[in-house]
């Protein structure tokens, strides 16, 4: 396992604990955060914490997850951070308090992910999932260096017409490519 905690030019990322779920719970509830991605919306604290103890669950299992990313100062800035998904794929994802959208932090989260997930495990590929029209999602994983690789349903999403893209930093096999779409 990575060490619990990584510093960056501007942030502390490190493992969650529940003493993070009201930050957390308020990231996730709030209408800014998750009108893109109804699905994510959280209505209680109770969705939150279990969601961290699954981040931790992550953390055990693949040695890396999602961190609680804070200004130097300590300030809340939002999470992010990669983990397994379905065993065949490192998937980087981000979340940040609308305040700090457009300053750069989805990419520093970004980069010290894919880092750490290449130092872990440099065999799989690296993947990012973001819905369609999530513009601001969609150039941050383009700046990563990911590339568009499907677009499909989004499987799962109450809303029938959501369309998902998956980018990838390499071509996808056809058995990732359908373990990470038809779920």
């Amino acid at each position: 396992m990575l060490e619990d905690a990584v510093t960056t030019a501007r942030l502390i990322l490190r493992m969650p604990t529940q003493a993070d779920s009201q930050e957390v719970f308020d990231l996730y509830a709030d209408r800014r955060v998750w009108e893109s991605d109804p699905v994510s919306r959280h209505r209680t604290i109770d969705q939150t914490e279990r969601m961290i103890e699954n981040w931790r669950s992550a953390w055990h299992r693949d040695g890396l997850g999602m961190w609680i990313a804070r200004s130097h100062q300590g300030v809340f800035v939002g999470i992010g951070g990669c983990f397994v998904r379905y065993g065949v794929a490192w998937n980087v994802g981000f979340r940040l308090e609308p305040r700090w959208w457009g300053a750069g932090y989805a990419q520093e989260i970004s980069a010290a992910a894919r880092g750490a997930a290449q130092r872990l495990r440099p065999e799989l590929p690296l993947t990012a999932y973001v819905l369609d029209g999530n513009e601001q999602s969609r150039r941050a994983v383009e700046r990563l260096g990911l590339a568009f690789a499907w677009r499909g349903p989004d499987a799962g999403n109450p809303d029938l017409s959501a369309v998902r893209l998956l980018y990838s930093d390499r071509p996808l096999s056809q058995d990732v490519l359908r373990a990470l779409t038809e779920r």
